[in-house]
């Protein structure tokens, strides 16, 4: 198993990184659809939809909105992002209610439709932070991956209160705390790069702390979703990693809404350097 991790890795990790910053404009918006979309393939299974056919509808319909999106121009707006933080929101609640209010969301309808709220600002997102000129874009990947490791390591070490036990039993409130300490320092230490002075640097860190905790969330969800189709991975296109949703899951929360708050109040901070 470790072997074909380490395979895997080796050639994915250049094609991601290849991808993200060395592509831009409509390239950069198709590479990341295709990534998207692989992950709309998933969602359909944590859906419970399992023909293949209906499958691939849906991810059919996924590429159509998109296509619509980017022709009508609001593959760069706003709009998405915000129906991302409602959604976020709403997913907020039915984690922390599951399973009392699984009810509200496990038809297969319903779980349709999230996954179209979670994945669709997500590429919105994407797009909206590679047009900043990607520091932004390399800021939210780091920051979700120093909220990874600061969790593992604060999590193995002080982990004692279950964050989420009933969705999640390895995750605790230590862990939260340690992944937050270290999004923390990447904030800093981007907020002396960029600069963005006092004021702006403050802001980074305030939104570097929602935006941290908004990508626990996300891996809570599909945590939730795959609890209750009793799976442990999201698929088996990435041999040793599982699926592209288990890769992507903290950003598909992430992204969107760090994107959002770029729009509302960094990029402000950033034209008046």
């Amino acid at each position: 198993m470790l072997k074909q991790r380490i395979i895997t890795a080796a050639w994915l990790a250049p094609l991601v990184l290849a991808g993200l910053f060395g592509l831009q404009g409509g390239a950069f918006a198709l590479f990341t659809a295709v990534v998207v979309l692989l992950g709309a393939w998933e969602w359909t299974n944590l859906a419970g939809v399992t023909q293949p056919s209906q499958r691939l509808g849906c991810v059919v319909g996924m590429a159509m909105l998109m296509a619509l999106l980017w022709f009508s121009g609001a593959a760069y707006a706003v709009w998405p992002l915000w129906l991302a933080a409602a959604g976020w929101l709403l997913n907020l609640y039915w984690v922390t209610q599951y399973p009392a209010a699984g009810q509200q969301w496990q038809s297969t309808t319903r779980r349709l439709s999230m996954g179209a709220w979670v994945l669709l600002p997500c590429w919105v997102g994407f797009n909206v932070l590679r047009d900043s000129g990607a520091v932004w874009l390399l800021f939210v990947l780091l920051l979700v991956w120093s909220a990874d490791i600061g969790a593992y390591f604060a999590g193995r070490r002080w982990g004692k209160r279950k964050l989420a036990p009933r969705v999640s039993p390895g995750k605790s409130w230590e862990g939260v705390l340690g992944g937050l300490a270290a999004t923390s320092l990447l904030a800093l230490l981007f907020a002396l790069w960029q600069p963005l002075g006092v004021a702006g640097g403050i802001a980074l860190l305030l939104v570097t702390a929602v935006v941290t905790l908004i990508s626990v969330l996300g891996d809570l969800l599909e945590s939730m979703l795959k609890r209750y189709r009793d799976i442990k991975d999201s698929s088996q296109l990435l041999p040793g990693h599982g699926g592209v949703l288990d890769r992507i899951d903290s950003l598909t929360a992430a992204i969107p809404i760090f994107a959002l708050f770029y729009l509302l109040v960094l990029q402000a901070q950033v034209s008046a350097l």
